[in-house]
């Protein structure tokens, strides 16, 4: 399947077209690493989701990743 430009919720790399996230991810886990807090915040349809799902993902093996929702 070609991937496609979304616009609508969070973007998976595999269908969809997607910047490199690598150089962000290395910078929030030097953070999280030294113990230090961090906050993403931007309005909407920004990428938060999509910036915090692939951080689970990049810290998968070194941490140990919960996710909450609150209902």
């Amino acid at each position: 399947m070609a991937k496609v430009f979304n616009v609508n919720g969070a973007c998976q790399k595999n269908i969809h077209y997607m910047v490199n996230l690598t150089p962000r991810l290395m910078e929030i886990k030097a953070m999280t690493d030294a113990g230090k807090f961090f906050s993403i915040n931007k309005a909407r349809q920004y990428g938060k989701t999509t910036m915090l799902r692939a951080f689970t993902e990049f810290i998968r093996n070194s941490y140990i990743v919960l996710r909450l929702n609150n209902p």
